[in-house]
């Protein structure tokens, strides 16, 4: 039996507070707390509209190496460690995918993610590919991939190596349990300890904007409203209080 470490997932008001910020939020705020390129490069939205914020399940994959990873797909599915990556899973977690940026070979197709979806999985952020994607597409979560293919997982040059351990998704860094934040920008990584300050912030944040979008809509002085100049901050505050009503 293989073993892989469990992950420990971030309260879910804490998750609920962030699924109100945007990635673009996310990304400028945590700049502001010291983390300065949050974003995960590499996969884009394929599932335009759809927004995911939750825990992240890890999977990484290496090089392969005939001796330690055969090419048979089906001999002994119980071998393959992307299957283990979602035994894991729990209702909101979203698998976060280093696939070595490979476009070759297929890290799921539309059967491990039908299972994924059945238990509750979100989203995926793959440094790579998916195969089955006009199946794929249409199963209700979120995917941020470099690419598809026709290929299964390890067809051609890479195989799973590790779950549930640090990985390189599009070179950022990802832990378990790290709170992802993904639209149809890009996906962010939040480190779990910054993520009590970054949901402060980001309220604060999102707060101005509604304010600042709605004068900059009337015609109102980018100068003065974007960002939220002192000068603007008495009329921030009334309006404020006409919201809370």
């Amino acid at each position: 039996m293989i073993e892989t470490p469990e992950i420990v997932r971030p309260p879910k008001e804490l998750i609920e507070g962030l699924s109100h910020i945007s990635s673009a939020t996310a990304a400028g705020e945590l700049n502001r707390l010291g983390i300065h390129d949050p974003q995960i490069r590499g996969p884009i939205a394929r599932t335009p509209g759809k927004v995911v914020v939750g825990p992240a399940l890890t999977l990484q994959f290496m090089p392969k190496r005939e001796d330690l990873y055969g090419a048979d797909e089906y001999a002994d599915p119980e071998r393959q460690l992307h299957r283990h990556a979602l035994y894991h899973t729990q209702p909101g977690d979203i698998i976060v995918v280093d696939a070595r940026g490979d476009m070759g070979s297929g890290v799921f197709g539309e059967m491990m993610l039908t299972y994924f979806k059945g238990r509750g999985g979100i989203g995926a952020v793959i440094d790579g590919c998916i195969r089955d994607f006009p199946k794929a597409q249409h199963l209700g979560l979120g995917l941020w991939l470099k690419g598809t293919t026709p290929n299964f997982h390890t067809q051609t040059n890479i195989f799973p190596f590790a779950v549930n351990r640090p990985v390189a998704c599009g070179n950022t860094l990802v832990m378990p349990g790290d709170i992802i934040v993904a639209d149809d920008d890009g996906a962010v990584v939040v480190p779990i300890k910054l993520a009590p300050e970054l949901l402060k912030k980001a309220s604060e944040h999102h707060e101005w904007e509604e304010f600042s979008r709605l004068r900059l809509s009337e015609g109102g002085d980018l100068r003065k409203y974007y960002p939220l100049s002192e000068a603007a901050q008495a009329e921030y505050q009334a309006w404020r209080k006409t919201q809370a009503h």
